[in-house]
């Protein structure tokens, strides 16, 4: 009988995190949250059947189990790593390719592809974004796609569903607070073009019954909607988590309780299979890791 065995980003995580004796740390190496190591190391432990750390308030120890199992998975895990990178040597210079959104690109793949490059430094990457779903792209081997269903692809992994949040810049936040959900039908209202009406569909989820919008700006660029409501031309619905570093910055502030979920989606597809290409499997695997804190 065959046994399941464990993903390799969870190993590799794991000897990170043994060597460290810290998720801040690995977390760090591997360009992921702290979260995101602690879920990774908690699906390893399931995987095995053991409990490899003891989890303190300020420290991180390996369990005795967890010290037998470092020492015996570390070396085959440096073979491995040094097998990988002969191999893509004497292949000489290998090159993957995937598609996504444009904002999506901008906000959440781009602070992250520093750690691609260093975890596969030998494969070249190409990244091709695209405005609208109507508009022509170059073929790739992976696309990011944002869907309200499941895209009928036989190689496809959800990463993330999508919420909507009303929001404002912080100038206008203090008119909006004075109005009330009266803001609504007194102030311009954006929206992406994609979604005509989305701000009816947010009223109805919000139960506002007399929703009777002053003026409704759309946009064709969601990096346009966002720049718009920050320069305070009116009150955005805005994408989450994607925008989230809008709202660290403080460039953009919350309204009102609560966020309008819908089935709006991103999913992550592979176009074709090709066993004799594993760096498309690789790439595959680190998009999945990076963005493992949103599912």
């Amino acid at each position: 009988m065959s046994t399941r065995l464990p993903p390799l980003r969870g190993l590799r995580c794991f000897c990170l995190a043994a060597d460290n004796l810290s998720f801040k740390h690995t977390a760090e190496q591997l360009y992921i949250t702290p979260s995101a190591v602690s879920h990774q190391i908690r699906q390893l432990e399931e995987d095995l059947g053991l409990s490899l750390f003891v989890r303190k308030t300020r420290a991180l120890e390996l369990t005795p189990a967890g010290k037998s199992f470092y020492l015996a998975i570390q070396p085959v895990m440096q073979q491995l790593v040094h097998t990988i990178s002969e191999f893509s040597q004497n292949a000489g210079s290998k090159e993957v390719s995937i598609s996504m959104p444009e904002f999506f690109a901008s906000e959440l793949f781009m602070p992250r592809l520093r750690g691609w490059s260093t975890q596969y430094p030998a494969i070249n990457l190409r990244v091709d974004t695209v405005k609208t779903r109507s508009d022509p792209s170059r073929p790739t081997d992976v696309s990011i796609i944002l869907s309200g269903s499941p895209p009928q692809a036989a190689l496809c992994h959800e990463l993330f569903a999508i919420s909507y949040q009303p929001a404002c810049n912080p100038s206008l936040y203090e008119q909006c607070s004075r109005l009330g959900l009266d803001a609504l039908n007194q102030l311009p209202l954006l929206l992406h073009q994609s979604r005509p009406h989305a701000w009816h569909q947010w009223a109805e989820f919000a139960g506002i019954e007399h929703f009777r919008p002053k003026q409704i700006l759309q946009l064709d660029s969601m990096f346009g909607m966002a720049r718009a409501a920050e320069q305070g031309l009116g009150i955005a619905l805005i994408p989450m988590p994607i925008s989230q570093s809008w709202f660290h910055s403080g460039a953009l502030v919350a309204l009102f309780d609560g966020s309008w979920t819908t089935r709006d989606k991103y999913y992550l597809i592979q176009h074709r299979q090709q066993p004799d290409r594993p760096e498309i499997q690789w790439l595959i695997d680190w998009v999945l890791a990076s963005f493992e804190q949103y599912r």
